[in-house]
């Protein structure tokens, strides 16, 4: 029979839950914030679970705002943790909160956790934490300054990109496959990988430790795993974007390089990635093979960084599989698993956070039906449930940890974390720039709602933006603006200004 396992119990893979005391105390601390968040956005819809599931991500959100001082950030301040199942912010989890509209909703706690993640080497600035997709970060601060306008964070975000994609490339990139080597964004745990990766690990859960247990096939710098990764690769572009855009942002003259670079990575994950036959990326090429699977967040990146050109686009949103509690982290799972009667904690499982890059992805590219299957999915589970917790079955939809190798223990069932942080974020990114359609960049926000055809009557009220705080309402469905006003006054361009102050009353009307 299949036992329960804590994952501090084993210490193997890389995310580290709070002790049992300090667990207990931040999930009584996010059960007490589900009375209420003041000063936080409020939601009026005629869906009524879309508003509870809402009210529940702002809960579970500052329930996991706690005092903590690491890395650049000097003293303690208040920093949003991974979840309340965990006591650090980790790298991956506060660039992706702080995109999904943390830095939005709660600006200062957003800054302490960007700056608690960096870390200071002979004088310059490096973004910290796991070698192969610390550089999300950056998109995560790129996100931030859109939403404030802080220059010096900005600065700092400039300097830790390009020390850390100097980095990779002295180690990482393979100039013959014009990849850079790596693990899935997602994917710290072996479940997330092939037999070739998993059964030799020594048994670890950790897919860091492939290569100390196989130095014979190792034969390039850098730490060792020779995978190349479809959602990793995607990343790397994006920095080499913002590259551009932080430059420009800051008065300096963008590098040529940057886009030369960027060009042939794209060139390249387009080359070794996507495969014709299935309409769709792969997720993963190494020295061995190719692994088809399909990867939510790297399809979905494929399309919110600009790998997938149109027709890609198009052809992958048609060929993917949906479990009927919503879009899989990557489907299928592997056989170890499903021979055991379950599936994989990082293959087949739901994870919110990945399935809102995929229903935010779908919504962007104009197909709303896919958008409003995991975004109802979202709000069910958490409405049911009270909270978002960190992964859940993909048939059941139940809270569900997956399958994973655990030493000697061999593969056991490991937890799913409760008030996750980046699982209630996801359902905020739905609603901040896929329902009410915020679109941000330098000049302001270009509003671009989408709303299901159930869904006619949205109000969002109280969102703070710099030095303005928005009332949205929007009346209708799909996503045709008809007519825009702010403070009554018609908005042909749909954008409210980056300078705007004081109380701003936003009114859509969607139709024809």
């Amino acid at each position: 029979m299949m036992q329960q396992l804590n994952n501090r119990r084993i210490g193997a893979c890389t995310r580290v839950p709070a002790s049992g005391a300090l667990a207990l105390a931040l999930i009584l601390a996010s059960a007490v914030c589900l009375q209420a968040a003041p000063g936080s956005p409020k939601l009026h819809s005629n869906a009524p679970k879309i508003d509870r599931a809402f009210s529940i991500a702002i809960a579970d959100i500052t329930g996991n705002i706690h005092p903590f001082r690491a890395g650049l950030l000097e003293k303690s301040a208040p920093v949003l943790m991974a979840g309340a199942g965990y006591n650090e912010p980790w790298t991956r989890d506060a660039a992706i909160n702080t995109w999904n509209g943390a830095g939005l909703l709660w600006p200062e706690v957003a800054r302490n956790t960007l700056l608690s993640v960096l870390e200071r080497r002979h004088g310059k600035v490096f973004i910290g934490g796991q070698y192969w997709d610390a550089i999300l970060w950056s998109t995560g601060a790129w996100s931030y300054y859109l939403y404030t306008g802080d220059r010096a964070l900005l600065q700092t975000a400039f300097e830790a990109t390009l020390n850390r994609l100097a980095e990779r490339e002295a180690d990482e990139f393979d100039a013959k496959m014009g990849l850079f080597r790596g693990p899935a964004v997602y994917g710290d745990g072996v479940a997330a990988y092939p037999d070739r990766y998993a059964e030799h690990t020594g048994g670890s859960s950790a897919i860091l430790d492939w290569p100390k247990n196989n130095p014979d096939r190792v034969s390039h710098p850098g730490y060792g795993l020779p995978m190349f990764t479809l959602s990793t690769n995607c990343v790397y572009l994006h920095a080499y974007d913002l590259l551009g855009r932080m430059a420009a942002a800051l008065g300096k003259r963008p590098d040529p390089l940057w886009q030369e670079k960027a060009a042939r990575l794209r060139k390249a994950i387009n080359t070794h990635f996507w495969k014709p036959g299935l309409g769709r990326y792969a997720t993963l090429v190494d020295p061995w093979g190719t692994d088809d699977r399909q990867e939510a967040i790297g399809l979905a990146f494929s399309v919110l960084f600009g790998a997938a050109d149109a027709g890609q686009a198009v052809s992958l949103f048609r060929h993917v599989h949906l479990a009927p509690a919503g879009m899989p982290c990557l489907w299928p799972t592997y056989a170890r698993y499903a021979r055991l009667g379950g599936v994989g904690r990082h293959s087949g499982t739901v994870w919110p956070h990945a399935e809102a890059f995929w229903a935010d992805a779908a919504a962007r590219a104009g197909h709303a039906h896919l958008f409003a299957y995991d975004l109802t999915r979202m709000a069910d589970r958490a409405v049911r449930d009270g909270q978002f917790y960190e992964l859940y079955n993909p048939i059941t939809g139940e809270p569900y940890g997956g399958l994973q190798e655990a030493g000697a223990r061999g593969i056991v069932l490991w937890d799913s974390q409760p008030h996750q942080t980046w699982s209630a974020t996801g359902f905020l990114r739905l609603v901040l720039f896929d329902l009410a359609g915020m679109r941000f960049d330098q000049r302001g926000i270009i509003f671009a709602p989408v709303l299901p055809d159930d869904l006619r009557e949205f109000d969002l009220t109280g969102v703070p933006y710099r030095r303005a705080t928005l009332d949205i309402h929007i009346r209708g469905s799909g996503s045709r603006i008809a007519r825009m006003t702010i403070n009554g006054v018609p908005a042909a361009q749909h954008r409210v200004a980056s300078t705007t102050r004081g109380r701003v009353v936003v009114s859509i009307q969607l139709g024809e």
